[in-house]
């Protein structure tokens, strides 16, 4: 019976219950989407291996490490596996192309895929990156939004690192589940090295980073205390520290990107209330002799505030799935458009539980001042409302 005219009431007015129903799901589309940049744009931090540490320069990342540092790490206490890494940089292409942009490292051949356990490459292609030189391994992902496929030359201007580089691909690796990254390309360190002393001696046998492998996670602390006390005097002083850690010091560098997302989302939950509340204050208004009519048949309050929280919960119920399913096919298009620059880009559960339940309050609360209106009018006065 209350459902029944609670569905009658919201199609009363159908323009403007269309109206309100497209306001919510908008606002619930917008705040799902602005939910998502925040959680991709924290991805690598969410990712992170719980027992890989990083040690970079103790000034800066973008000052290199010397190679012989290897060895020396190697040997410490805890440590049971060391790679290294190098950025690259360099233009593929159309540079104002966002596809064209994407991770490009050189990284120790025989380490770096032990190390990164999770970036699964078939046997016989890493073998084959092995032994060529100037081989590389992509991305699933990558490979397939650029269209390659093995044994293509793939051309690249040097930036960071002058001159024509052509890298072969000979391997595509993929995640051991989708939190992995599978927009890098990946190829033989030792095939900069040797193009950087022909043309730049001086940077010879440098690497940007050392990636580690430590035994217990809970000696990591020591670990690291190990390592940037046996470099404190060295010309290349290091700074050691978790995965996480390290992923958290570039998320934080667009903290102020981050906070405007997160406020612009809390505006969209007010909009939401707002679009809302305002239909339903109209509604209670114009029903309100209706309202007297059902308490002098002996209708009790808390049916015609049934009536009232009905409607809401109805209207923002409506707009919210709605909403929500508009979601997927916005960040599907984005991630399309960005498909290197947020390599994880999905609406995660906790998105769904935060949209669905932003819909639902918003109808809760809407409705609180209409019922306390209406149960503070006595009959009289309800009725004096009609005509």
């Amino acid at each position: 019976m209350i459902l029944k005219l609670v569905i009658k009431n919201a199609l009363r007015h159908k323009l403007r219950t269309a109206l309100t129903i497209t306001g919510i799901a908008i606002a619930v589309m917008s705040f799902g989407f602005m939910r998502t940049v925040v959680t991709a744009w924290s991805a690598g931090v969410e990712a992170s291996s719980a027992n890989r540490m990083i040690t970079r320069h103790s000034v800066s990342f973008i000052f290199p490490l010397p190679l012989s540092y290897r060895d020396q790490i190697a040997r410490i206490p805890g440590v049971s596996q060391v790679a290294y890494a190098n950025w690259f940089g360099g233009v593929y292409k159309d540079p104002n192309d966002w596809k064209n942009f994407f991770p490009r490292l050189a990284v120790d051949p025989d380490a770096f895929f032990a190390v990164y356990a999770e970036y699964v490459v078939p046997p016989e292609q890493l073998d084959a990156f092995k032994r060529e030189r100037n081989a590389c391994i992509a991305g699933a992902k990558l490979v397939r939004e650029q269209g390659w496929k093995l044994g293509d030359i793939i051309t690249m201007e040097g930036d960071i690192y002058p001159g024509r580089w052509e890298f072969v691909l000979r391997g595509v690796y993929a995640g051991k589940d989708q939190t992995v990254d599978e927009t890098q390309m990946m190829f033989q360190w030792k095939y900069l090295d040797e193009r950087v002393g022909q043309l730049q001696p001086t940077r010879q046998s440098e690497v940007g980073w050392y990636i580690l492998r430590v035994n217990d996670p809970s000696a990591m602390p020591s670990v690291a205390r190990a390592i940037d006390g046996l470099f404190q005097n060295s010309r290349a002083g290091t700074k050691t520290e978790t995965e996480k850690e390290f992923q958290q010091s570039f998320v934080s560098m667009s903290g102020a990107i981050i906070t405007s997302l997160k406020v612009i989302s809390y505006v969209i939950m007010g909009i939401i209330l707002l679009v809302l509340a305002n239909t339903i204050v109209m509604a209670a208004r114009e029903r309100t002799g209706e309202y007297a009519v059902l308490k002098t048949l002996g209708f009790s309050a808390f049916h015609v505030v049934g009536l009232i929280f009905g409607e809401s919960l109805l209207l923002a119920c409506l707009g919210g799935a709605i909403g929500l399913a508009l979601t997927f096919p916005v960040a599907g298009a984005f991630a399309k458009v960005f498909p290197t620059f947020f390599p994880i880009f999905e609406v995660a559960p906790e998105t769904i539980v935060m949209a669905v339940s932003v819909a639902v309050l918003a109808g809760l609360v809407a409705a609180v001042w209409p019922s306390l209106r209406t149960l503070n009018t006595t009959i009289v006065e309800g009725l004096r409302a009609i005509g």
